[in-house]
């Protein structure tokens, strides 16, 4: 690592569908500054000039206060998207397609005030992954892949190199994809064949149900889920797993079930340590 590189006031970013945080990162450490945590809130289907102002609303005092230095800004993205020059290819997904075919590194740094090279955009399971390979679930191992469950399925690995997004989520899956099995969507969906009932998100669908039909939607989450980490582990051959995302919280629901259905014992499987942190973190330090 370059120290003088690693003094820099290095920021990470991670864009949600909802939401974008930000923070300092200590990319000698690894961690997050967390005095300089913001998240914000976005109206991700709204037109671009209300998603841009959230965002320079978030990351402006972040540049201010870092304005002794050359600021890097590592930006943790949901696909898909154009990394390498920074223009968004969402569209249909529920979130940002106002943005689609914007050049959004020249809007940044434009609104911003930093150059352009001084922004990168990297997948955000591949800085998941980075992230707890680099201080968490992850870092006392060399080959690890990792899964984030959540509104989408992210998967990622560096068991071939580098860490990079393995885009997992659209391989052909029982009737349909990986993603809508293996996704929050799934759980609401299932509930509602199950009960006629509707609910927000897995947390409410926790509070409501009887133990019967929660037992039941774990059940077939944790084959789902297994049936997609066979194929992954077998393609991957990694030491551990990370899991991560906001279903990884219904943790104790899932993972016994989903442990004896794993064919391959050897690959151990662990809670993300790092949460929100690993992709910004991941994010930031991809310019280490």
């Amino acid at each position: 690592m370059n120290t003088k590189t690693a003094n820099l006031p290095f920021i990470g970013v991670d864009i949600g569908g909802s939401h974008i945080t930000a923070s300092h990162v200590d990319c000698k450490s690894y961690k997050v500054i967390e005095s300089t945590m913001t998240r914000i809130r976005v109206a991700s289907m709204d037109t671009a000039e209300v998603i841009i102002n959230s965002w320079v609303e978030a990351l402006s005092p972040m540049i201010v206060e870092s304005a002794e230095g050359d600021i890097k800004l590592g930006i943790a993205m949901p696909g898909p998207f154009d990394y390498e020059n920074g223009i968004s290819l969402m569209k249909g997904q529920e979130k940002y397609d106002s943005l689609y075919g914007m050049n959004v590194r020249e809007i940044l740094s434009d609104r911003l005030g930093i150059p352009g090279e001084h922004i990168v955009f990297i997948n955000d399971a591949e800085a998941f992954l980075r992230g707890e390979l680099a201080s968490g679930a992850a870092s006392d191992f060399e080959k690890a892949i990792g899964v984030t469950l959540g509104t989408g399925l992210g998967s990622s690995s560096n068991c071939k190199g580098e860490p990079v997004d393995v885009n997992r989520a659209f391989v052909p899956f029982l009737d349909s994809i990986a993603e809508e099995y293996i996704s929050t969507r799934w759980f609401l969906k299932r509930y509602k064949e199950l009960t006629g009932q509707s609910v927000k998100n897995v947390e409410d669908l926790l509070s409501t149900t009887d133990q019967g039909i929660k037992d039941q939607l774990f059940e077939e989450f944790a084959t789902n889920l297994a049936n997609f980490l066979n194929d992954f582990i077998a393609d991957e051959n990694p030491e551990v797993l990370v899991v991560g995302g906001n279903i990884a919280k219904t943790w104790n629901h899932f993972m016994p079930a989903l442990q004896s259905k794993i064919v391959n014992k050897k690959v151990v499987i662990r809670q993300t340590e790092m949460w929100e942190d690993a992709a910004l973190v991941g994010a930031a330090c991809s310019w280490i």
